[in-house]
């Protein structure tokens, strides 16, 4: 229970500052994807019934916070959360090749998920234009948060379930 609470709570700090912080610093060009990150961390180290759940609360924040249909975000997230919960199974905490993989790969699909029910139902279908200037940026400078992040997560995790068993045994 405090490992979701604390989760939680963290969750909400992250999308405050993905959407308070990160707008208004002059010198990105793109901003990093932090709850995507989130999301797909949480579900390589939890599982994928984890990662659905926090899908669920990064797409709600996100459909709360920002305009369009509501359940935008929540399926798309969701989907995203329990997809790569499932690459837990196979996958060795220590590596960061699959994360950089996944962050790439998510990024993909939310930028696409996004174009297609945004810009190209519109009958705006300038893709490659969109792929250049928004898509390609902030993939990159996701990459380049993910590699502080899930580093970051680990060792929160581990805090955590260090925490759980102390007070197991008491």
């Amino acid at each position: 229970m405090r490992r979701t609470v604390s989760n939680l709570a963290f969750l909400i700090v992250i999308f405050a500052f993905q959407s308070c912080v990160f707008p208004f610093i002059p010198f990105l060009s793109a901003s990093p994807n932090l709850v995507l990150i989130l999301t797909f961390s949480y579900a390589l180290i939890y599982g994928s019934r984890a990662g659905l759940f926090y899908g669920l609360m990064v797409g709600l924040l996100l459909d709360l916070f920002h305009t369009g249909a509501f359940g935008f975000f929540s399926l798309l997230f969701m989907w995203i959360g329990f997809l790569n919960g499932y690459l837990s199974r196979y996958y060795y905490e220590s590596y960061i090749t699959l994360p950089l993989f996944l962050c790439t790969v998510n990024e993909l699909l939310y930028h696409f998920y996004i174009y297609l029910f945004r810009f190209f139902i519109r009958g705006k279908m300038q893709i490659f234009f969109y792929f250049r200037t928004i898509v390609l940026p902030e993939i990159i400078i996701s990459l380049l948060f993910t590699l502080l992040i899930y580093r970051f997560f680990l060792w929160y995790n581990r805090k955590l379930e260090l925490l759980d068993q102390k007070h197991a045994v008491n």
